[in-house]
């Protein structure tokens, strides 16, 4: 991941106080409904272990400049069917705003109490996880995990897959009702990871958790703070992935994947436990034992989502950044170490920003 495009003037700007400005657009049906929602209040939240990682709360006045914003017709601007939200956080820059486009969203729920209408949105995997399967799914002769990926998403969402080796799928498997659970099983057979870029596409592409710091955070520096977060679990804390398919014949084919990195807290051969505890991944989608080998490194790599040491970040609201950018920390006992970003909520009216870091190396 690579944080939003910004100038190096805007990011200048972003790294001490600044002023900011939330333009929302609504659409429906590829049309503008309007350019200018008068946002009050709200904030985006974000976190990469859920199946649909985004969502948006806007609060606007319920009448505004003699505009009524009460979604009260079926194709209002702020009402539940189909319309989509295009949210740009804007940094004054010298004389003119600077925008970094944050991304869409559909709106999932709006409700008016007194003079303020609440909205509720969701980033576009919502639309292919309320999408239940109204028959069976089963690939037809020929198809790949890419047209399987397309079939399964498409139209919602366009998908483009980069830097990734394309392979048949078998014949005879069926999905009945999830149309998400298979895809990210698609996903998780490849190996792979999807992520709705802000643009609205739906990019699959490698599960990576390195590359280029895009942000280094000091603790104290620009009003930073950064702390351990008090809490640990076993939930989640494998130590390895045993991955399981079927070959061309019918027979098992298997591969493992062990925890070895010296700096993980549940690593074989470490304090966490004596013996191997395993995670157990099946899909007919893997057919070898390279495509089992490589699907259980992955799992590993989602596991450790949700079992990692915890760094909270509290700091001056950045626009540029997103789940799965690395940054280094220097804080909290640590000195640029590398870490990755899992969940962040950036606020949409003065406030501050908070993310949850996964520490890496350190």
């Amino acid at each position: 991941m690579t944080m939003l495009e910004m100038s190096a003037e805007a990011l200048a700007v972003v790294q001490g106080g600044h002023d900011m400005r939330i333009r929302a657009e609504a659409w429906l049906g590829g049309e503008l409904l309007t350019a200018d929602i008068p946002v009050s209040d709200g904030g985006e939240e974000r976190d990469r272990s859920l199946a649909v990682p985004e969502s948006v709360r806007l609060t606007v006045p319920r009448v505004d400049r003699g505009t009524s914003w009460e979604p009260v017709a079926p194709d209002h601007p702020l009402a539940a069917y189909g319309q989509l939200l295009r949210i740009d956080y804007g940094v004054d820059v010298a004389s003119h705003t600077e925008w970094i486009n944050r991304g869409w969203f559909l709106i999932t729920e709006s409700e008016t109490t007194g003079d303020t209408v609440t909205v509720q949105a969701d980033g576009l995997l919502q639309l292919v996880d309320e999408a239940k399967l109204s028959a069976p799914f089963q690939p037809a002769a020929g198809d790949t995990l890419a047209s399987v990926a397309q079939d399964l998403v498409e139209p919602a969402l366009t998908v483009v897959v980069s830097s990734l080796v394309d392979r048949p799928v078998p014949q005879g498997i069926q999905w009945d009702t999830d149309r998400m659970g298979a895809l990210r099983e698609v996903l998780n057979s490849w190996p792979a990871d999807a992520r709705v870029t802000e643009d609205g596409y739906l990019s699959i592409e490698p599960l990576v958790d390195s590359g280029t710091p895009v942000l280094e955070l000091t603790d104290g520096v620009g009003g930073t703070v950064i702390r351990w977060q008090g809490s640990t679990s076993r939930d989640g804390a494998f130590n390895a992935v045993v991955a399981q398919g079927e070959d061309s014949a019918g027979a098992q084919v298997q591969g493992v994947a062990y925890d070895r990195n010296g700096a993980s807290p549940f690593r074989v051969g470490g304090p966490f436990s004596p013996l191997t505890v395993p995670y157990p991944y099946y899909s007919p989608l893997l057919n070898t034992v390279a495509e089992c080998r490589a699907a259980a490194e992955t799992t590993l790599k989602r596991l450790r989502r949700r079992a990692f040491r915890k760094l909270g970040v509290t700091m001056v609201p950045h626009p540029g950044l997103l789940p799965g950018d690395m940054i280094t920390v220097t804080g909290a006992g640590l000195t640029g170490t590398l870490a990755v970003i899992e969940t962040m909520s950036l606020p949409y009216s003065p406030g501050e920003m908070s993310l949850t870091v996964r520490v890496l190396d350190g």
